[in-house]
């Protein structure tokens, strides 16, 4: 199979193969669509949880959303998943926007703890609580995709050890175009910062 070398002016080179930009783009296609399952279930939280009367029984969906798992010092699981999304979507757009191997290894420990947290949240959907919420496992299935495809890169690809990178890290930044990766993480931000805004505006006939 042909491979890309790429030569800069780093003291190191590394490989990839043709298939890394395809796989990148199963990465960001993956991250958004977990983006965008964890905002809505962000949205559940900000405005359909606190309309449930108090003492309603709950089950499936609503159990597993408002069990005391589902929040982390307050801040819900879904909204914490959502930011862990938009982490991941602007390494991937620094990875087109540089293709430096730095931000692979970056991304590796990034989508192993997203994994391995997933898998503890389908133990509790299944053990503790006992129900099971249909976007909450779309969310840990893409985020064990994300592992996945990771994996994969880094198996397709020929790259320097870490340690010897590390160094060159305030040079990768200083060739960098943030323009995307930041955009990206702006708007999902802002999104975010909007749900939670809504819940705070004064509107007529409630208290």
């Amino acid at each position: 199979m042909a491979t890309n070398t790429r030569s800069t002016r780093f003291e190191y080179e590394w490989t990839y193969s043709p298939r890394v930009s395809t796989l990148f783009g199963l990465f960001t296609g993956v991250a958004v669509f977990g983006w965008v399952v964890s905002a809505f279930l962000s949205g559940i939280h900000f405005w359909a949880i606190p309309q449930i009367p108090a003492g309603a029984e709950l089950s499936g969906s609503l159990q597993v959303v408002t069990s005391p798992w589902a929040y982390v010092f307050g801040v819900p699981l879904a909204t914490l998943g959502a930011l862990y999304y938009l982490t991941t979507i602007a390494l991937s757009a620094w990875w087109f926007d540089t293709r430096h191997p730095l931000v692979i290894k970056i991304l590796t420990p990034i989508t192993a703890t997203g994994g391995l947290a997933s898998s503890y949240f389908v133990w509790l959907q299944l053990v503790p609580i006992g129900e099971i919420c249909p976007f909450c496992m779309m969310s840990a299935a893409a985020t064990v995709v994300l592992f996945g495809l990771e994996l994969a890169i880094l198996r397709t690809s020929e790259l320097p050890k870490t340690g010897r990178m590390a160094g060159d890290l305030s040079g990768l930044l200083a060739e960098t175009s943030f323009r995307w990766p930041l955009l990206v993480a702006a708007i999902g931000a802002l999104t975010l910062l909007a749900f939670f805004g809504v819940t705070l505006a004064p509107v007529p006939g409630t208290s």
